[in-house]
């Protein structure tokens, strides 16, 4: 990696139907200040893409990968084989089984190729953004700042009675 104080993110999603979840990803990588590439690469239709994709990340200064995927959600494995950047599974709901399918394809890794997974749709991508500041927070103190704000903020939204 070049800059271990400027890694970046790399969010990925298997079609244009999975934006609708994953913007929610650049929205708060963005509000805390996180440097970020979206790609839509398919473990499936686009297999040289992908390929190409996760044995140059770490070359392309990319911190953390965040892979939204439905149906047999094969991404975020397959990205993790090829790759020892951090990579975040997102499942995308699905029409027929809501996102189930996806969860359990993601969490279900075998043992030697991790893939940290997030809860199915929205709140999945919120949190992956989440995670991916803290990780690169951790090399980068202007990001661990304004994570650690983002939290306060958070926290005294939350009323201390009911009105």
């Amino acid at each position: 990696m070049k800059n271990n104080k400027n890694l970046k993110v790399a969010i990925v999603m298997g079609s244009q139907s999975d934006y609708k979840t994953m913007r929610l990803v650049e929205k708060v990588l963005k509000n805390l200040g996180v440097s970020f590439k979206t790609l839509i690469i398919s473990a499936h239709r686009t297999p040289k893409r992908m390929y190409d994709f996760a044995s140059k990340a770490k070359k392309n200064n990319f911190g953390v990968i965040i892979a939204g995927a439905g149906g047999s959600a094969h991404l975020p494995g397959m990205i993790s084989a090829l790759t020892t950047i951090p990579v975040l599974g997102v499942p995308i709901e699905s029409k027929k089984l809501k996102g189930l399918d996806s969860l359990l394809s993601i969490a279900q890794m075998p043992k030697g190729i991790p893939v940290g997974t997030l809860a199915i749709g929205e709140d999945g991508a919120i949190n992956s953004a989440l995670l991916a500041a803290s990780i690169i927070a951790n090399n980068n103190s202007k990001i661990r700042m304004k994570l650690e704000n983002w939290r306060l903020l958070q926290s005294r939204s939350v009323k201390k009675r009911p009105k």
